[in-house]
């Protein structure tokens, strides 16, 4: 017992770092995504590694990551999927757009059930279905209304949903793989990095050091849920994961509308409003199903 609890708060301060990521990106305005997302990349490899040693876990080795080549590859790919969701996250958190990060995060669920049916052969409960049809019901609102998808939100759901996909088929243990996607996409950050050096191109390093300490921390601020995420999900169920995972999207859509000042009108109001049903269903049913476990098992 107190070992789940221990999961659980875990799990809930892990989300709860996600959910005010904002507020650090908050110092970094209209940055070079670019540049912003090789730092990331490159710092991110020493940052895991010295994870891995502070919580006495095995660091990993060529000859035992080569052994299985499947899961090397998914890391390459996970971790091309990674950026892409991540490049639009930082995108909304940089340009101010905070409420559309917020949205991609509220639908990533729902992109999740789809490819679980679709690839996974998953069968879809009542909650579900009613889910996904209020959520391209809300989608489609902001589309009729606007006369454009919400291309952001949508890019963040649905890429961080296959990332997801991808990382069900890796079976190195959660550090070892954000070390590996790292690795693997380094040498391509690093170059980029280079080039915009050689050619004069580069802001981070033509600005000054308070702006380049920021672009470096942006490994750690991002990865450090991560760890705590990790951390948890030995120690707790993955009902309970599920249920917290709207704390983050919940703390960035308070943040968006009460702190940043980003508009909130009656457009998005409906929008939103019919994808929290579809949330609440599918958590009540995780919910009864939580409760009807542990009445078989008492």
């Amino acid at each position: 017992m107190q070992t789940h609890r221990a999961g659980n708060a875990l799990a809930a301060f892990s989300f709860v770092l996600w959910g005010i990521l904002p507020l650090y990106y908050q110092f970094l305005p209209q940055a070079d995504i670019n540049e912003l997302l090789s730092f990331r990349i490159i710092f991110s490899v020493p940052f895991m590694l010295l994870a891995i040693m502070l919580l006495r876990r095995p660091m990993p080795s060529f000859s035992a990551l080569w052994q299985d080549k499947r899961s090397l590859a998914m890391c390459g790919l996970a971790g091309l999927i990674m950026c892409v969701s991540w490049y639009a996250f930082t995108w909304a958190l940089t340009q101010g757009n905070v409420l559309e990060a917020s949205l991609g995060f509220f639908i990533n669920p729902l992109f999740a059930i789809a490819l679980g049916v679709l690839f996974l052969k998953e069968r879809l409960s009542s909650a579900q279905l009613i889910a996904s049809i209020l959520g391209i019901v809300g989608i489609g609102y902001q589309v009729w209304h606007y006369g454009e998808l919400p291309w952001i939100s949508l890019i963040m759901g649905s890429f961080f949903a296959l990332y997801g996909l991808c990382k069900k088929h890796i079976k190195y243990d959660a550090l070892t793989s954000v070390t590996v996607e790292s690795m693997l996409l380094a040498p391509v950050a690093l170059t980029y990095l280079l080039y915009t050096i050689s050619t004069g191109s580069s802001t981070v390093f033509a600005s000054d050091v308070s702006t380049l300490l920021l672009y470096i921390g942006s490994a750690p601020v991002t990865l450090a849920p991560l760890i705590f995420f990790a951390l948890a999900i030995s120690r707790t169920s993955l009902t309970m994961v599920g249920l917290m995972q709207y704390i983050e999207p919940t703390l960035q859509f308070l943040l968006a509308v009460f702190l940043f000042g980003e508009v909130f009108d009656e457009v998005k109001a409906v929008s939103f409003g019919f994808i929290w049903l579809g949330l609440i269903l599918c958590s009540l049913e995780a919910i009864a199903g939580m409760l009807r476990q542990r009445h078989r098992a008492a």
